[in-house]
């Protein structure tokens, strides 16, 4: 998804001296608005519903509180943005509570703010952004469905599958696979068809619970 307008940001941390540098550093994107920021969870799940936020970057420790907390409280009003965790690192269990309670990724503060900005936007164009090391933990969490009941993949579609978990968008999928840009998009199309999902968030799912021994 692409817009001529500013993608809107809600930014959610309880370090002041971070959030107000990640402030100025977004702000100074010119696709990017900076609608609000706070420091707590019962201000933030306000702020969503005020504002409307096209994205949420959101901290994991909130003092008394955790990312989870106001993850579930979205879900519960029915108005659940885009969020892409920032945090310093968490354990891999608390990573997998995240991705499954509608996290579109997770992103560590010690990597640099140009790679934070690409993760944004790729997160706002429908794809999903994780830190490596949470891979393995997410295969392993979930349970896969009998194979007599999968549509089966063919290797040029476990092979873009795997670029897309790695988080690459079409254009780097297609140089990685010596492809156009718009076989990628075909191919894509052909496994939204398959696999029932309408999304690359929904189909990242599909493809860790039902074919992560494929990948």
């Amino acid at each position: 998804m692409t817009t001529d307008q500013p993608i809107r940001l809600l930014l959610v941390d309880d370090h002041a001296l971070f959030l107000g540098g990640l402030c100025h550093l977004l702000s100074a994107q010119p696709d990017f608005e900076v609608a609000g920021s706070t420091n707590n969870v019962a201000d933030a799940l306000l702020q969503v519903q005020q504002l409307k936020p096209d994205l949420l970057l959101l901290d994991v420790d909130l003092g008394g509180d955790r990312a989870i907390d106001l993850l579930r409280s979205l879900s519960a009003t029915g108005t659940f943005p885009n969020v892409l965790i920032v945090t310093a690192g968490i354990s891999e269990f608390e990573a997998i509570q995240l991705v499954h309670a509608g996290a579109k990724g997770i992103f560590h503060k010690h990597n640099p703010p140009e790679d934070l900005c690409a993760a944004i936007r790729r997160i706002f164009n429908g794809d999903v952004v994780l830190e490596p090391q949470y891979l393995k933990a997410l295969f392993a969490a979930v349970e896969p469905k009998s194979e007599d009941l999968r549509p089966s993949l063919s290797t040029r579609e476990i092979h873009l599958l795997r670029h897309l978990l790695q988080g690459l968008a079409n254009k780097e999928i297609a140089l990685e696979m010596a492809l156009s840009e718009s076989s990628v998009k075909a191919i894509l199309r052909g496994l939204f068809d398959r696999l029932g999902v309408r999304s690359r968030s929904q189909l990242v799912k599909v493809a860790l619970s039902d074919y992560h021994n494929l990948l």
